[in-house]
């Protein structure tokens, strides 16, 4: 074997600067017991970020694959969080210990809801693919897929009295399902739009749905009880002309949702509440108990209103009536005035409660309300800051106080730039309004500065001083021990694009929109206040161009600059006489992007064109073209002292490439969004990048090497398994499609545990081959022969039966992918499956998860087991045997259960406390008064 070029691996070492991911909401969680509302939970691109508002520093980090989350909800009991992702998988996170043990795959693309019922045993999820999929969390399997809806679902809710769920959907329908029954057996259609959100008040006795107009629309909702006749619906009596002139709630919306029979709950429209805002609902959301609403659109401001209960409404009730007593008897002149009525409308229950303006426009909202009716309020902005105010909801004219605010983990806008420091330890990033210094190795903030907008940014050698090129043309420098303004001088009449540092170190060089190259020089110059030397620049030269200019490079030579303009070409230039050199043409986009090689010989462009180019430096003669993105190339730049290169592109990804074999190297994938532009360590080992998703990445390179074929072969392997996950959704035999379906969803870990069973029976098939040879064998000569060699895989399991084996299998399946696995299984199979389940239930084996399966089997092969008369008597058995061991179950489970009842009555009893959360719930109510207690005492002494 020859030699071959060895090329060692990068792999992703962290994210940071992202404070909070525009795709998901924000959520408040507790932890360990903690105090309420002091912890949020934020997606941050594929992770889930526990933040303590209070410290403003993350606590916990809940990390994801390589997709984006797209939804979080915590659990009812507060020790879960279920995370929702763009690729539809749902993984369940415990905030103890930040592990994760639970993963549903259903949908076909992003969850955009996730939903616990009240005991957090059922999660329901909404996906964009219109499915709504309920899961059993206990027994980590899905339930059933409700398909009715035509658009992404918006919201969907359990209630909570009743087997019932609620789903909403872009396709301005509000669905009600009966989970008995799966199926719809309502839906109303009184939106004229999509409805984005919906809320359930006055202990689900009210809806309040949220649309694309100022008006929330409320309905009063009526559970009817079983064989209960209904009065006769609007359809049935015909409709008259002037029922749509009388109508003036909305427009006739009523009517439309009536249907001919209503046989478990009835809707009728009970007005609306009309916010301040004119654009579509965002979210809606209330508090644990409904007591307080908050709803915002696209812009910057939070409406709250507060749902007054029943008791309250009564006296408001009564006052207004005894007022229109008042006046009506002051009125009557000696005549027989009729008795006054007072109608109750929608504005006497639900009354506006504050507006909180925030500082940006608000992507997401979570509230809680503490028992004292303080309101706390956590907001998720657009421009990736989280703030917190507190409403107290019991004062009369309630304001909103801003508590907290997380801002300086992050950039409010896109990094477009980004700088090494020359001891590969601090990262310069720089935005539209701030430049950042971050520590490589703590990913911590040293130094946060106000600046212009940066386009381009360099470390002054030595890393005292950094130096920004502005979108205003400007140049500034700044002091890094201060974290002052040095210097701000006019360098460019138009935006300044790019920025070299002279391989001397003496100056730089700049390139603007203004058709100029211009050379600067350092300069020292005396402080007229303090009287100390700072830096400066001084304009030496300038070099007139015909374009635009986007792009400026020195060869490490100092001999050659290289120039990209506008007109899609790249001018090389004398550096000492400014005289034309070369012209590199072929790009048919401008060249947004470009580097020279470390030894001079090599010039790398990448384009908007999506191409990269290499060509030689010495004849300016093209190597090699090379489709390098499916979009603009954005930024490039070579490994120090290789002909390695890096580019990062608009389609999300950074390649690494060898230009002297022109090979595509390593992906590095993990961006959601264009990549801006990277920065390289001056050693090589670090690379940082910056998306329009407002994270930072840093990856680092490892010792692995990487063998090109098998990068090759794990490309394919990705690509299959996208294409699996495109496929259509798997269907059982016998069964038309309707509107419950299997929850599953067809994967390459379903495929594999499929196969990893159809092996375990395939050698229990020979393994019972052997020993039955075996036994006939000893029959025949009559005495006891040496027993077969026993299979090397059993053997490493602990030398377990062959039918042991095959449970063992079974029960390594994953309990989200069991049915699905068995789904794939050809029938041939099934045969020995029955024989070994009845044998494992005869023994006492895992019960439960044999009659998971062995139910599942007899479902979707029906026709076939029946038609077999080999299995009839299999059959037969399984079905005494299943019957006997079920009931012992039951028994030892109503046992147990029992038990447990009789120890918690016996304990309340002896303690006189109420179990579980309301006393620890007390506990933290008296440590809270204690605290007051000392406080008081300590402010009087």
């Amino acid at each position: 074997m020859g030699l071959t070029k060895q090329y060692l691996r990068y792999v992703a070492s962290a994210v940071f600067g992202v404070i909070g991911s525009q795709k998901a909401n924000i959520a408040y969680v507790t932890l360990r017991g903690g105090e309420k509302g002091r912890y949020v939970a934020i997606a941050a691109c594929e992770h889930v970020f526990i933040w303590d508002v209070r410290k403003a520093e993350k606590v916990l980090i809940l990390e994801g694959k390589k997709h984006e989350v797209s939804y979080l909800c915590p659990s009812p009991d507060g020790v879960h969080i279920a995370v929702g992702y763009e690729d539809g998988g749902v993984r369940i996170f415990s905030l103890l210990n930040g592990e994760s043990n639970i993963t549903f795959n259903g949908h076909k693309s992003a969850v955009t809801i996730i939903r616990y019922d009240a005991l957090g045993a059922r999660l329901v999820t909404g996906s964009r693919d219109t499915d709504v999929i309920v899961w059993d969390v206990i027994n980590e399997c899905g339930l059933y897929r409700l398909k009715g809806h035509k658009d992404a679902i918006t919201q969907a809710v359990f209630l909570k009295k009743k087997n019932l769920l609620v789903s909403s959907s872009k396709d301005s329908f509000v669905k009600w399902w009966d989970l008995d029954t799966q199926h719809c057996f309502k839906t109303m259609v009184g939106h004229r739009s999509e409805v984005w959100g919906f809320v359930l008040l006055n202990e689900e006795n009210r809806l309040l749905t949220g649309s694309a107009d100022s008006e929330l629309r409320a309905w009063d909702i009526e559970y009817l009880e079983e064989g209960k006749e209904v009065g006769e619906p609007q359809e049935k009596r015909g409709k008259g002309l002037l029922d749509d002139a009388d109508d003036e709630d909305g427009g006739g919306d009523e009517g439309l949702d009536e249907e001919p029979e209503e046989r478990i709950v009835s809707c009728k429209k009970a007005g609306s509440i009309f916010r301040e805002a004119r654009d579509r609902v965002v979210s809606l959301t209330t508090d644990s108990k409904a007591k307080v609403l908050a709803c915002h659109g696209t812009d910057a401001t939070l409406e709250l209103f507060t749902v007054l209960p029943e008791e309250e409404i009564q006296r408001k009730m009564e006052k207004k009536l005894k007022k229109a007593k008042k006046k009506a008897k002051s009125q009557e002149n000696g005549e027989d005035v009729a008795e006054p009525v007072v109608e109750r409308k929608l504005g006497d229950e639900i009354l506006r409660l504050a507006n909180i303006r925030a500082s940006a426009k608000i992507r997401s909202v979570d509230c809680l309300l503490s028992a004292n009716g303080e309101m706390k309020v956590a907001l998720l902005l657009q421009n990736n800051t989280v703030e917190t105010y507190t409403v107290k909801s019991t004062e009369k004219n309630p304001t909103a106080t801003k508590t907290s605010r997380l801002t300086l983990s992050g950039h409010r806008t896109d990094v477009r730039t980004l700088a090494f420091s020359s001891d590969n330890i601090a990262i310069l990033s720089a935005s539209g309004e701030t430049v950042k210094v971050w520590n490589r190795a703590t990913l911590q903030v040293i130094r946060t500065m106000a600046c212009e907008y940066a386009l381009c940014s360099l470390f002054v050698p030595g890393d005292r001083q950094i130096i920004l090129g502005t979108k205003s043309g400007k140049i500034q420098i700044f002091d890094l021990a201060s974290g002052s303004l040095l210097e701000t001088a006019d360098a460019h009449d138009g935006a300044l694009w790019s920025m070299c540092l002279s391989p001397d170190q003496r100056g730089i060089v700049t390139g603007g929109a203004d058709k100029t190259v211009k050379f600067w020089e350092f300069e020292l110059v005396k402080d007229k206040e303090g009287g100390q030397n700072k830096l400066t620049v001084k304009h030496t030269r300038t070099l007139q161009l015909d374009e635009d200019v986007l792009c400026v490079r020195y060869s490490p030579d100092q001999r050659l600059l290289a120039v990209s303009l506008l007109d899609c070409t790249v001018k090389i230039f004398y550096t000492d006489t400014l005289k034309f050199f070369l012209s590199l043409y072929g790009h048919k986009l401008p060249v947004l992007c470009m580097d020279i090689s470390h030894d001079s010989a090599l010039i790398a462009t990448g384009s908007a064109d999506r191409n990269v180019k290499i060509w030689g430096l010495d004849f300016g003669d093209c190597h090699r073209s090379m489709f390098a993105h499916d979009d603009s190339v954005m930024f490039l730049q070579f490994v120090p002292k290789t002909h390695l290169f890096f580019t990062a592109g608009k389609d999300k990804k950074i390649k690494q490439w060898d230009a002297d074999k022109f090979e595509h190297i390593q992906t590095l994938e993990g961006h959601h969004r264009e990549v801006w532009c990277l920065a390289i360590s001056p050693n090589g080992d670090h690379v940082a990048s910056s998306s329009h998703d407002k994270s930072l990445r840093l990856w680092e390179r490892t010792r692995e090497p990487i063998i090109l074929e098998e990068e090759k072969e794990m490309e394919r392997e990705a690509e299959f398994e996208e294409s699996l996950a495109k496929g259509d959704e798997p269907v059982v035999p016998g069964e038309t499609k309707g509107e419950a379906q299997p929850a599953g969803k067809k994967t390459i870990e379903t495929v594999k545990a499929a196969e990893r069973i159809m092996e375990a029976v395939e050698l229990y098939r020979e393994e019972s081959k052997k020993l039955e040879e075996h036994r006939a064998a000893c029959e025949a000569a009559g005495k006891a022969l040496q027993p077969p060699e026993m299979n090397p895989i059993l053997a490493a399991f602990g030398n377990v039966s062959p039918s042991r084996y095959v449970l063992d299998v079974i029960k390594k399946v994953k309990s989200s992918e069991l049915e699905v696995s068995l789904l794939v299984l050809p029938f041939p199979y099934v045969p020995d499956l029955l024989t070994l389940f009845n044998g494992y239930v005869e023994q006492g084996l895992e019960v439960e998860l044999v009659c998971r399966c062995l139910f599942f089997l007899l479902r979707i092969h029906f026709g076939q087991i029946t038609s077999n008369h080999m299995l009839l008597s299999v059959i037969d058995e399984l079905r005494t045997n299943t019957i006997s061991r079920v009931r012992e179950i039951r028994d030892v489970m109503g046992f147990n259960n029992a038990g447990l009842q009789f120890l918690q009555r016996e304990i309340e009893n002896k303690e006189d406390v109420m179990f579980f959360a309301d006393a620890t719930e007390r506990f933290a109510e008296k440590k809270r008064k204690r605290k007051k207690r000392e406080r008081a005492i300590l402010t009087i002494t």
